[in-house]
């Protein structure tokens, strides 16, 4: 049940709300496709970038997220056409990054225990999704494109004349509770609980609350995950044996289609590079782009579009299988990120102890919960986190093992639950903040330490 709190928001906020709740939009289908679109007609060249008047009288502007000579299947870049180049503004001074950090953090040791986060609480009056960005912790550079950072967001205001663009990393933008309208350069992407939204380097976006849906409780604030990568563009993973289809299909990613805005007001630009935070004052929206294409664009996914693979006969399958996305590195099976989606499936394995078995893991293991309908246990609950770190021990307490081991095994479907997790290579190291601000549980789907017990016999 929502609980409404009328008098912590406006009526300009309710209003944005509404109106962004109303927007009708429309999408691009297809994962790394050449998109095009023009939300004037002729306003996109035939034939060539660049020409020497371009329709409308727009300016021709290259944004290219990977390097000149990356190769062509890896090359992430798009044509814009738009009122006023991205240079036409004043010079950026800094400002206070908040609790947006940036790695490297030093001043946590990491540690071999299972770390676990309470749901963030609501943010102060006036926060909007920039200003509630919380950063729990992360691992590489962006200076040297290595590694990611792993942030939550909470957020009760809309940005109306606020814009923000993230020079240091792509971000995948993850909602737990309540819905977003982004205003990105090359359109609108609607994203709520159970959708992702992925935000390529450097596009400018604003970020507006969805108002509640029809007869629905207006939310005090929004809450989700964010997932900062600095390394190479995300992709979708390599298939192998399973065939030309399946887990995350390219035709379910959405891109927008142009959607200009073309006011003549006073706009805040927030930069973020290498870890730093810059801002100014621009006299016209940065979000002009009349017509584009290329390659490096915004999705918005369904996570219930992920197609799960698993074993039909026996075992556990291990959780690669999850995987929607992947940040890979010049190390093969190393891989930067992998984002993976543990949502409803069927599980149907026979002589199998069907939970996930008792492992230490290389990799490190972030986790977050969208919904739950109980197949995780009573520790999991919407907007936690959960962390463990390289080799360090973990698995399920003794309740759901003495289930697991004695149950008569019967195809079984899981409930509603949807589960994203991180996996990476390096280790994440947590922030200060997030150290402070550490929870603990006795639960036994979280924490098994205090309940197993000795069954061995000769």
């Amino acid at each position: 049940m929502t609980i409404t709190h009328e008098s912590g928001i406006s009526s300009a906020e309710r209003q944005v709300r509404e109106s962004a709740r109303k927007r009708a939009l429309s999408y691009l289908a297809g994962f790394g496709n050449e998109h095009s679109s023009e939300a004037l007609p002729g306003a996109l060249p035939v034939g060539q970038n660049q020409p020497q008047r371009p329709a409308y009288g727009t300016y021709v502007e290259l944004l290219s997220v990977t390097g000149f000579v990356e190769t062509r299947q890896n090359t992430r870049r798009s044509w814009l056409y738009r009122i006023l180049p991205s240079a036409v503004h004043d010079p950026f001074t800094r400002i206070d990054n908040g609790n947006l950090l940036t790695p490297p953090f030093t001043d946590v040791p990491l540690e071999p225990n299972h770390l676990y986060w309470e749901p963030r609480p609501a943010p102060p009056a006036v926060t909007d999704f920039v200003d509630g960005l919380w950063t729990l912790g992360g691992n590489g550079s962006p200076a040297e494109r290595i590694g990611s950072a792993i942030h939550l967001y909470t957020a009760n205001t809309s940005m109306t004349d606020r814009v923000f663009g993230n020079a240091d990393g792509e971000l995948l933008i993850v909602p737990e509770q309540g819905g977003l309208l982004i205003h990105t350069e090359l359109g609108l992407l609607s994203v709520e609980p159970g959708f992702i939204a992925l935000i390529p380097r450097a596009i400018k976006f604003r970020v507006e609350i969805l108002g509640a849906e029809a007869d629905g409780d207006e939310l005090e604030f929004v809450r989700g995950y964010v997932i900062e990568n600095y390394g190479t563009p995300f992709i979708l993973p390599e298939l192998g044996f399973v065939g030309q289809s399946g887990m995350a299909n390219p035709r379910d990613f959405l891109a927008p289609v142009a959607t200009y805005d073309d006011r003549k007001t006073a706009f805040e630009v927030i930069q973020k590079v290498d870890g730093n935070l810059w801002t100014a004052t621009y006299d016209h929206s940065p979000l002009d782009v009349v017509a584009w294409h290329g390659n490096a664009v915004p999705y918005v996914y369904n996570l219930a579009h992920y197609q799960t693979l698993g074993p039909l006969n026996f075992d556990h399958a291990d959780p690669s299988l999850f995987t929607a996305l992947t940040s890979t590195t010049p190390i093969p099976g190393a891989n930067n990120i992998d984002f993976a989606v543990l949502g409803q499936r069927w599980i149907v394995q026979e002589h199998t102890f069907r939970p996930a078995y008792y492992h230490r893991n290389v990799s490190t293991e972030y986790g977050g919960v969208i919904k739950t309908a109980g197949h995780y246990g009573a520790g999991f609950q919407p907007g936690m986190s959960a962390l463990t770190s390289m080799l360090t021990p973990h698995g399920n307490g003794a309740n759901i093992w003495e289930h697991a081991t004695n149950e008569e095994l019967e195809p079984q479907k899981t409930g509603d639950d949807l589960v994203i997790m991180v996996e990476t290579s390096l280790p994440i190291r947590i922030t200060s903040q997030a150290a402070q601000a550490l929870a603990h549980t006795d639960d036994e789907t979280l924490s098994g330490r205090h309940t197993l017990k000795s069954h061995f016999k000769k």
